[in-house]
């Protein structure tokens, strides 16, 4: 009896739930927002490659107001959205533009599950855009600022008994300010789209002891056959120590270090992780203190190095594993047309990866955005290069101080130190992602700055990697690439014989699938077809003049899918049609992937 009672109690509650919320607008939606159960979204753990067993997702309906900026807390909240869609997407079940002068509130609140009694309780969120004040039982217990990064706060100080009340208030002024932002803008229109504001990745809670590990950093040399693994841990003492297993399937090799050292493990034979065999380490940390277990975490790592090498011609070449590879692969926006920055499922987020590859590709750009940890670790799995865009800002500096009349932004440097700030922040997240053999700091000029010291900073900071210093931009004989974009056809118009050079764009080939647009009256692509044959014809014409411009050792066709006014995907904004004769594109795709196999 009290079994049913239980189950008709949880019945009414999705019930309940799910009559609050319904996707927004009219725009066309992907086949996964059917599946969107608001009392269970995006379930998975949102941060694999450093897994704990117990914790707790926050996802799902939460209290919202839109409010004037610089007010309190609303006394009451007239919404629901669902967390964590941006509230300009159709699946937050709100969409509404946010401007300047508002600022966006959430409430909900929370129980901490009675097994966590005595541990440390730490809040996490994936990714907030921009500015994030958060409030625990109406206390503030700390801001973030970066729209791509995720944080965390230890609220255990400020927990009571039975529930607690959670706020976030989140501050997004988008192109009317100097963050960067990618290609958010508030009027939206042909390459740039809808802006995104508030929480646009999962918010959840797991519990810890006090000595912790906190992050890992992995590094591998294939060369010594050898990973490196630095443990870095709160509230440890010199005492304490580490202990890291890793293994392929049976087969263990385990060794222990102080928390202080790093870690080196040597594999012998190792196995090499490509696009082709994306072998994946299983590693497993423990950290003791006082002789005891305090933590331990699941990870991987794989044995792979990306690096420049001339060929027998004098041409520098992209290498992985220390051979040659022709990097080839989709300019990827990462947007969606019901949760813009955010994929409606976990399966969804994964789609773009697999066909990719089924297209024949070893290789995405990940444009002006950063994507969920999830992401990369599909990346990861599935045997994808990613080349990692940050996402840019613009020069409204003078227009910011000038409407905000902040001291803050007096001077350039202002701006400029955020960009710094946020750009070390994704590398340090992004760090440990085998996927990840290439940085941009900088897209075709667009906030581009100092890029001599940028591109220096970053090559120090990450040596292990290819720095492509400005994609497209203003030229700079600085990093290890020259990157070039020319639109609709490739051309190497610019060569550097001393660097390794690449067409960071080209394509943009537009081609209309009604029914499947998000603007049917407003598109736009750089040449349009009306057929997937004469789109397949002129790709493959491109690709052939890839192949003759043998000085490239990478290109980047646009893009993935259409997105928005752009109807220049390979799919269609929805994933619904493939606008390619799929397996001629498959084949050019991969004979281009193997023009430098040696």
């Amino acid at each position: 009896m009290k079994k049913s009672i239980l189950l008709a109690g949880i019945l009414l509650c999705t019930i309940a739930a799910s009559a609050q919320w319904k996707p927004a607008g009219d725009k066309i939606k992907t086949r996964w927002a059917e599946q969107i159960d608001p009392q269970n979204v995006l379930p998975e753990y949102p941060r694999p490659i450093m897994e704990r067993t117990e914790w707790k997702n926050l996802n799902g309906l939460w209290n919202f107001a839109i409010a004037p900026i610089k007010q309190t807390e609303p006394t009451a909240y007239n919404e629901k959205i669902l967390v964590p869609f941006p509230v300009e997407s159709s699946l937050s079940g709100v969409q509404k533009a946010v401007s300047d002068t508002q600022e966006l509130w959430y409430n909900r609140t929370f129980t901490i599950p009675s097994a966590w009694r005595n541990k440390r309780i730490i809040l996490h969120f994936g990714a907030v855009d921009w500015k994030t004040e958060v409030f625990v039982n109406d206390v503030l217990i700390g801001s973030h600022t970066g729209g791509y990064t995720p944080f965390s706060f230890d609220i255990t100080p400020f927990l009571k008994s039975g529930e607690q009340k959670l706020v976030v208030k989140v501050w997004d002024p988008t192109d009317k300010y100097y963050q960067p932002r990618g290609k958010q803008v508030s009027e939206p229109q042909n390459i740039v789209y809808t802006a995104v504001s508030g929480i646009w990745q999962t918010v959840w809670i797991e519990p810890v002891n006090n000595t912790h590990i906190a992050s890992l950093k992995t590094l591998p040399d294939i060369d010594k056959s050898a990973v490196s693994i630095t443990v870095n841990t709160e509230n440890a003492t010199p005492y304490d120590y580490v202990e890291v297993i890793l293994s392929d399937g049976e087969k263990t090799v385990s060794t222990k270090a102080v928390v202080s050292e790093n870690i080196e493990i040597k594999i012998p034979d190792a196995k090499l992780w490509s696009p082709d065999a994306p072998f994946l380490y299983d590693v497993e940390v423990r950290l003791f203190s006082n002789g005891k277990l305090t933590d331990k975490v699941k990870s991987y790592c794989a044995m792979r190095k990306i690096s420049t090498k001339r060929d027998k011609n004098g041409i520098v070449r992209l290498q992985l594993n220390n051979k040659n590879l022709y990097h080839f692969g989709l300019l990827d926006q990462g947007w969606w047309p019901d949760g813009l920055y955010t994929a409606p499922t976990d399966e969804a987020l994964t789609f773009d990866i697999i066909k990719t590859k089924e297209f024949g590709y070893n290789m995405i750009r990940k444009h002006i955005k950063v994507e969920p940890a999830r992401w990369y670790t599909h990346c990861d799995r599935l045997g994808v290069l990613v080349w990692q865009d940050m996402p840019s800002g613009d020069n409204h500096w003078q227009a910011a101080r000038s409407l905000y009349r902040d001291s803050n932004v007096e001077h350039p440097s202002v701006p400029q130190a955020n960009y710094l700030k946020e750009w070390k922040e994704i590398i340090d997240e992004l760090y440990s992602y085998p996927c990840i053999v290439m940085w941009i700091p900088f897209n075709e000029g667009w906030g581009q700055f100092s890029t001599k010291e940028v591109a220096e900073w970053t090559k120090s900071y990450d040596p292990s990697r290819i720095l492509n210093s400005a994609t497209g931009g203003h030229f700079y004989h600085v990093g290890d690439v020259l990157d070039l974009h020319n639109y609709p056809a490739p051309d190497m118009f610019l060569y550097d014989a001393a660097r390794t050079n690449v067409l960071g764009e080209y394509g943009g080939i537009g081609f209309v699938v009604k029914e499947h647009l998000w603007q049917p009256d407003e598109n736009f692509g750089y040449v349009e077809f009306k057929t997937a044959k004469e789109t397949t014809d002129t790709y493959i014409e491109y690709v052939n003049i890839l192949k003759s411009l043998t000085g490239f050792s990478g290109a980047v066709y646009t893009q993935t899918t259409d997105v928005e006014r752009e109807v220049n995907g390979v799919m269609t904004y929805d994933r619904a049609v493939i606008k390619f004769e799929e397996d001629r594109l498959r084949k050019a795709n991969q004979d281009l992937c193997r023009s430098l196999d040696e």
